[in-house]
């Protein structure tokens, strides 16, 4: 029988975390919120320790008091070993290896650690951004074993949507896509999202929730690398590019995005490279826009250097490290490969503020007027509030690489 679900049995199920990062530990802390009972599983013990603590070892708005409120109702529990329970929800990272390919060690690592907890009606969600093909593994791995039979649990593909900043309450508000291993673990996954989401539930099947998820950002990096690459061509052409797109967008069918010093995060950058190394012949576009968001850092870098040859001993500060505003998210930030960039290019000194970060293991922090006061070349490389506040006389004789638009936007 499958398990059932209503906001009425919350408390009579127990939900299985695996992976209590940026969208495990959110989504655990959401669950037991609505009375699930939930044993988040997570193999840093600093985390766990902070977590059953009362606190978020993440900055994110209100996820310290909502993950307060859960460990306090002894709703929301870490350990570093999984445990049964009747879903298991898998949030764990799924990085590119070097050379572009899909990497899913932590995830069949992570369905390989549970299997032995795994019971026939259990309900298995991979909410980790995947290749398509990768829940049918799953299901190779649980049915691998000849205790479970196909058919004995209900295997679905759910990924998340959620943007850093905003994750409490896009968890909750945004549409999801609901796909299946078959068409009835389709429904039972369903149903169980529909205990907490409120946003509509698309239903279809695992591999096509998969491509969906990757198309969404596959989408999104074409688009910032035609608004990167056109950031280039002005440069050339010696025009204001934040000048020309916003010309360019009074057409009432054109929505340029902005440029930027790169594409960061953990979906984005990495999301499209599935897609292409799941059918490298149909994914010429998607292999080209990588490649220009991946040389745009490269790009601000070579004009940052180029400036410093001005000065007898040039000092060049980073303002931001962060993959976007007002986060503490470093996953794949552009702004750290420019920063590690100037910093092993040992022609300049260098100073750089990351208002989100207390420490840095490659930086020394600093704040912002010590940078600026420092500098001789600024590159602005997040757009965090706090910069646009510095007043901009502090910018003045100095040479500025405003690689985000904030100084105009803020001017505006």
């Amino acid at each position: 029988m499958p398990p059932t679900f209503s906001p009425a049995t919350c408390g009579e199920r127990t939900i299985c975390v695996v992976g209590l990062g940026y969208t495990g530990l959110p989504t655990a802390a959401v669950l037991a919120s609505r009375g699930y009972r939930v044993h988040g599983y997570e193999i840093n013990e600093s985390a766990v320790e902070t977590i059953n603590e009362g606190r978020a070892h993440i900055v994110e708005p209100e996820l310290d008091m909502l993950v307060r409120a859960a460990v306090n109702t002894g709703n929301l529990r870490a350990h570093t070993t999984p445990a049964e329970a009747d879903v298991f929800l898998l949030c764990v990272p799924t990085p590119c290896t070097e050379d572009h390919q899909p990497d899913l060690s932590h995830v069949l690592s992570a369905a390989e650690t549970i299997a032995p907890m795994v019971r026939p009606g259990n309900l298995i969600i991979l909410e980790s951004t995947s290749p398509p093909g990768t829940t049918a593994k799953l299901a190779e791995t649980f049915y691998g074993s000849g205790d479970l039979q196909p058919g004995d649990l209900y295997l679905a593909h759910a990924p998340e949507r959620v943007l850093p900043g905003r994750i409490l309450r896009e968890v909750v508000e945004n549409d999801r896509i609901i796909g299946g291993h078959d068409a009835p673990s389709t429904e039972v996954c369903a149903e169980f999202y529909r205990t907490f989401v409120s946003g509509a539930l698309h239903l279809t099947d695992a591999r096509t929730a998969e491509t969906a998820k990757l198309v969404e950002n596959a989408y999104r990096d074409v688009n910032i690398a035609f608004a990167n690459e056109l950031s280039l061509l002005s440069d050339e052409l010696d025009i204001d590019v934040w000048e020309t797109i916003e010309l360019a967008n009074r057409h009432p069918r054109v929505e340029i995005l902005k440029p930027g010093p790169g594409v960061g995060g953990h979906c984005i950058p990495v999301d499209p490279w599935f897609l292409v190394a799941t059918a490298p012949e149909s994914t010429t576009l998607i292999r080209t826009a990588r490649g220009v968001n991946e040389r745009k850092p490269d790009w601000i870098l070579e004009r940052a250097l180029r400036h410093a040859e001005r000065f007898k001993d040039p000092v060049i500060a980073c303002l931001g490290l962060a993959y976007k505003p007002n986060v503490d998210d470093m996953r794949e930030s552009p702004a750290i490969d420019i920063a590690r960039g100037i910093k092993d290019s040992g022609k300049a000194a260098l100073r750089v503020c990351e208002p989100y970060l207390e420490s840095h293991d490659d930086f020394a922090l600093v704040d912002h007027d010590t940078a600026l006061h420092d500098a001789d070349i600024v590159l602005i490389l997040v757009a965090h509030d706090d910069f646009r506040r510095i007043p901009r006389k502090s910018f003045e004789e100095k040479i500025i690489i405003d690689a985000c638009g904030l100084l105009r936007e803020r001017d505006r």
